[in-house]
């Protein structure tokens, strides 16, 4: 038994000498002091010995396992100082790689944008979590129990919460609006705040449509808001954005968290208003609705709507973007081709 061990250390030590790469190490190290190992094969059969021969044995055997423990720690670092030695002379007159840099997305950077915009006109900027419920994204919101949009053709309902109801039933944020409730009901009126965030729906994309966009919505809450104050606020916000006057038009929308509602056109920026894809060849494209909050919103908010009134604006950041840029297929923005994205560095 003794010249199995003395011919296993010897085989052992060998092979880590002639090591030259981690990888061949590992796989050594296994085969020497592993649980198949030879080694661990005779401290097994020990139990088969004389107690004389069981003690002198088993000191060797350990002896043998700590020395191959310290002869791989030792190969290890000496082939990890090797790693980075060349074979051949260093140039040092041959110019490097250019390292390469990132760029904040386009979406990203009109959100910091409007952010800026909204801080110094006194807004707040406040975030909700992706998922919501059918609480906040519909009941708070005065939406009818049989509006479409409660559908699944619609909205990306969380599996499992199908046949539960209001704060149970949970789905993928459909819209912004949902978060202005939430809003109220933590921090009260008045307010003056924004929150941008990401949207999803299950709807036919195209040259304007997204299944997952970016909203950016804007509340303001206070016990005397006109709705030409909210209007100011809107050709505002534009000219920042732009850094020139935006010709705007507001037509007449429903929408069952206001009351009254407007649709909020711009003109296409593509185009410069004489018709486009992007704006279905009319001039115009529709940006934001917006209006005067539903007295049944601020009742969800612990509001008295004959104290408090507010306006709403929901910026569609991306075809906002499609705008600043001249880019006339929103679905470029989300497509992750560099190809695409490196023009806005």
């Amino acid at each position: 038994m003794k010249e199995k061990l003395e011919q296993i250390r010897t085989n052992g030590l060998e092979k880590i000498k002639n090591t030259k790469i981690m990888s061949e190490l590992e796989e050594i190290k296994k085969e020497l002091i592993g649980k198949k190992s030879e080694l661990s094969k005779v401290l097994k059969s020990m139990s088969t010995l004389a107690p004389e021969e069981k003690k002198t044995i088993g000191m060797l055997a350990t002896q043998i396992k700590t020395t191959f423990t310290e002869k791989v720690q030792q190969k290890e670092e000496e082939i990890i100082s090797k790693m980075s030695v060349l074979d051949e002379p260093i140039d040092l007159s041959i110019p490097g790689k250019k390292v390469t840099e990132g760029a904040l997305h386009p979406i990203t950077q009109m959100k910091y944008d409007l952010n800026d915009a909204f801080l110094s006109l006194g807004f707040e900027i406040y975030n909700e979590d992706d998922i919501s419920s059918e609480k906040y994204a519909f009941d708070n919101l005065n939406f009818a129990k049989n509006h479409p949009a409660r559908q699944s053709m619609d909205t990306y309902w969380i599996a499992g919460t199908e046949d539960k109801s209001g704060a149970e039933r949970l789905c993928l944020r459909p819209h912004l609006t949902g978060g202005s409730v939430r809003y109220l009901l933590e921090h009260g009126a008045p307010a003056r705040f924004v929150y941008p965030g990401g949207a999803f729906r299950n709807e036919t994309t195209d040259a304007r449509h997204e299944r997952a966009f970016i909203q950016y919505e804007a509340l303001i809450v206070d016990k005397d808001i006109s709705f030409s104050s909210g209007m100011v606020m809107i050709q505002t916000i534009l000219e920042k954005v732009f850094g020139r006057k935006i010709n705007t038009r507001m037509r007449e929308g429903f929408f069952p968290f206001t009351e009254p509602g407007y649709e909020i056109d711009m003109e296409c920026l593509v185009c410069g208003g004489k018709g486009c894809k992007v704006c279905n060849h009319n001039g115009w494209i529709e940006v934001m609705p917006g209006g005067v909050i539903h007295p049944n919103v601020l009742r969800s908010a612990n509001l008295d709507p004959e104290e408090w009134t507010g306006f709403y604006i929901n910026i569609g950041l991306d075809r906002l973007v499609m705008m600043r840029y001249g880019v006339d297929d929103v679905r470029l923005f989300h497509s992750t081709d560099l190809r695409f994205l490196k023009q806005f560095k």
